[in-house]
């Protein structure tokens, strides 16, 4: 079985530029739309060709706290354009509970080329050594329906959706998307290192790659300090696509901490190259996923009424 179609074999990189709820005081995660602009160019520069954005709230003191400001939206996506030609956005789409009002119209506001669908639901928990949870048990509810309307906006939208998958079951439960009519497209995210979700396993990769609908594209997301590094290796060597950055680490190879997403995306750049595969530019990564041209998506697109 093959693991992965792009005939050339080259690896796409995706940089996860800030994630939810770090808080900017403590960590080197951009909120603005000129930090997000600045700390995409320096992934950009070391050979992402796709930036997974979050918005963070604009207003001094809350950058640690999501927003869902259409505006701030078309900003940040304006900003992290500009700095990188070419570049494709895949954008947050996550919220806990019914209402999706607030991805939708962030959707609708920039048209990325991609935007995450979380494709099941997680007890989202972890547990500290003394037995105390981390934070209140959680449910990251996202049943059928909801995904459904996730993806539904995504077709209105011309933007592919990436279903976010935390367990096996999940994993399994994406073809059903297909079977059911819900989606045409699949392309499976496998999360792991999530406590109370999949670990990081290399073992475990290679069954996930076997469990999801045949002739897919994949990728890996990685949770963890520097024990995720060896599964990225494994991600490159089956073939998967690659992403990183400082929402899911903070921590290089060896065990260094990370003065942001620049030097992520390097060490991972050098996973590809250790698995023999040079790195698809933003051109290629488009070609490869089969997306439509760059003009068709951003804020700047909604705005002159390009069509989808």
């Amino acid at each position: 079985m093959s693991t992965n179609l792009n005939p050339q074999n080259k690896a796409i990189l995706t940089c996860a530029l800030t994630g939810v709820l770090t808080d900017p005081a403590q960590h080197p995660v951009p909120v603005t739309a000129a930090q997000m602009a600045a700390a995409a160019r320096e992934a950009y520069d070391a050979g992402a060709a796709i930036m997974h954005v979050h918005l963070r709230r604009q207003e001094p003191g809350m950058g640690r706290f999501p927003s869902w400001d259409p505006a701030v939206a078309a900003e940040i996506d304006t900003a992290i354009r500009a700095a990188c030609p070419g570049v494709i956005i895949n954008l947050t789409t996550g919220v806990v509970g019914p209402d999706i009002s607030g991805p939708v119209a962030c959707i609708r506001a920039v048209r990325p080329e991609i935007a995450a669908c979380n494709a099941g639901s997680l007890n989202y928990l972890k547990i500290k050594e003394n037995g105390q949870w981390a934070w209140p048990p959680m449910l990251f509810d996202n049943q059928v329906d909801k995904v459904k309307a996730m993806i539904d906006v995504m077709k209105e939208c011309g933007t592919r959706p990436e279903f976010e998958c935390f367990d096996v079951g999940i994993v399994r439960s994406v073809g059903m998307f297909q079977k059911a009519g819900m989606t045409d497209y699949l392309e499976y995210n496998f999360v792991m290192g999530v406590a109370s979700g999949m670990p990081v396993d290399a073992d475990l990769l290679k069954l996930l790659v076997k469990y999801r609908e045949p002739d897919t594209f994949w990728q890996t997301t990685l949770i963890g300090r520097e024990e995720i590094w060896p599964v990225h290796q494994a991600t490159a060597d089956l073939g998967g696509m690659l992403r990183t950055g400082v929402e899911d680490t903070f921590y290089l190879p060896g065990g260094a901490r990370t003065t942001g997403n620049g030097q992520l995306i390097e060490a991972l750049a050098t996973c590809a190259r250790n698995a023999g595969r040079e790195i698809a530019s933003p051109q290629e990564a488009r070609a490869i996923l089969g997306l439509q041209a760059g003009d068709n998506h951003g804020a700047a697109s909604v705005q002159t009424g390009v069509a989808v």
